[in-house]
């Protein structure tokens, strides 16, 4: 029973995360409808219930991992503190030319263009396991590329965990390995 009162809390809470996201249409670009998360950041207790329920469901269902990776640049905003609640390391995947040292690369495709994804060379040792952390999966080539990145250093890639999805655009059926989204819209 009590299970049960923590999921409705959770959603009761994850209601209340929803009700905060705000659409700007045609922004940065006429057909794009932003999802606007700063009124999450602007609330500590908000912020903080994101970070516990994602840290919360990796605990529970993806077991032990090493690192949280986080994706430039909103994927920054959550990852670091999910990686404290969990007691391991951060690492940010960010456009190139942004980390300093030698650095693997990705690209991909975007819906606007073709992109590039570089992490540190020694952010990650081969065979450790990680999360994965975006704030929005839309299309999912960001996560597909992230995943491709942190494959190719020779880790696993347990799980992608999104803020929000962009249900309509199906981008979870991308992906080659499970993910967990916290709001759908």
């Amino acid at each position: 029973m009590a299970n049960q009162g923590n999921i409705s809390d959770q959603d009761k809470a994850m209601e209340h995360v929803k009700g905060l996201i705000r659409c700007f249409q045609d922004f940065p670009k006429p057909g794009i409808s932003f999802k606007d998360i700063c009124p999450i950041l602007k609330d500590p207790c908000t912020l903080k219930t994101v970070t516990d329920v994602t840290s919360d469901h990796i605990r529970k269902n993806v077991g032990q991992i090493d690192a949280i990776i986080g994706l430039e640049a909103r994927g920054f905003l959550f990852g670091p503190q999910i990686a404290m609640n969990l007691g391991i390391a951060f690492i940010p995947i960010r456009k190139s030319g942004k980390l300093p040292g030698p650095t693997i690369k990705v690209s991909y495709s975007k819906e606007y263009g073709e992109d590039v994804f570089e992490m540190q060379e020694d952010a990650l040792k081969p065979g450790q396991k990680v999360v994965v952390f975006d704030d929005l999966i839309a299309t999912g080539g960001t996560l597909v590329a992230a995943c491709d990145l942190v494959k190719s250093a020779g880790c696993e890639v347990k799980q992608c965990i999104a803020l929000l999805e962009l249900e309509e655009l199906n981008g979870k059926a991308k992906l080659s390995v499970p993910c967990h989204v916290l709001i759908k819209l």
